[in-house]
């Protein structure tokens, strides 16, 4: 009875010991990757702040340079406006000085003095219209520049900052995943937790039954010979305790 009790004793505290250990090895795997999974969410919750504030960034600056490119086309454009009137005008002058005919003056003392040749103007009239006319080229190259700068500039900044809102989904979506999976085995750590306290209470419990079937079986080594003198040296040592407390005198042992 004994023997059988003991081989189903080690049996069970066989399996509860392997319980435990598989108990430990599943927790410390679950501990490390909720560990794992908590650094990386916070990680990637920190680079979709980058995103956001690099966005407003390029914003900022984009606002700005679309400002600056409105006012220089606006300066290019008038500045051309200015100078073709000026060009225009100056050929109408010099298209009514040029008809100017050689006039004798006449002997009145108020008379004003009159061209005696074509007025060709101060350094000559292709001279000046020529450099107006570079001037006038040079906004115009200045406002087709600009036109053109504008247009990459917004290209790029409508490029990045769809790149930016594909990556910020993306890292957005990761984080989402990840939280829902720490949660899960969050929930799954704490279920093993319970299954490991009650499996290692079960293999306590069955190492104590354990010790006690031990000393049974110690016990039952003993033969009836030696349980028999065992028990006849206790009575004859309580004999002899009564005779005392009696007074009577305890013959040697021979």
């Amino acid at each position: 009875m004994v023997d059988s009790e003991l081989a189903q004793n080690e049996q069970v505290r066989t399996t509860r010991t392997d319980d435990v250990e598989r108990l430990q090895t599943e927790i410390d795997g679950y501990t490390s990757s909720v560990a794992k999974l908590t650094e990386e969410i916070s990680e990637t919750a920190q680079q979709v702040v980058n995103l956001d504030t690099q966005s407003a960034e390029q914003t900022k600056m984009r606002q700005e340079a679309k400002t600056t490119n409105e006012a220089n086309l606006k300066d290019a454009q008038e500045a051309q406006i200015a100078l073709r009137n000026a060009v225009t005008m100056l050929k109408s002058f010099w298209a009514q000085a040029g008809q100017a005919t050689v006039l004798n003056q006449v002997q009145t003392v108020h008379t004003a003095p009159i061209f005696s040749t074509p007025y060709q103007g101060m350094g000559g009239q292709d001279g000046v219209i020529g450099v107006l006319e570079v001037v006038q080229a040079d906004f115009a190259r200045l406002e087709s520049e600009t036109s053109a700068g504008e247009v990459t500039q917004q290209q790029d900044y409508d490029k990045f900052m769809s790149d930016n809102a594909v990556d910020k989904a993306q890292k957005q979506t990761d984080v989402k995943h990840k939280t829902a999976k720490k949660t899960e085995e969050e929930g799954k750590l704490v279920e093993l937790n319970k299954d490991f306290t009650s499996t290692q209470k079960e293999l306590q419990t069955a190492t104590q039954y354990y010790d006690q079937l031990k000393s049974s079986c110690l016990d039952a080594g003993e033969s009836q010979a030696e349980r028999d003198a065992r028990r006849q040296e206790e009575i004859q040592s309580l004999q002899e305790a009564m005779r005392i407390l009696n007074g009577e005198d305890i013959a040697p042992t021979r």
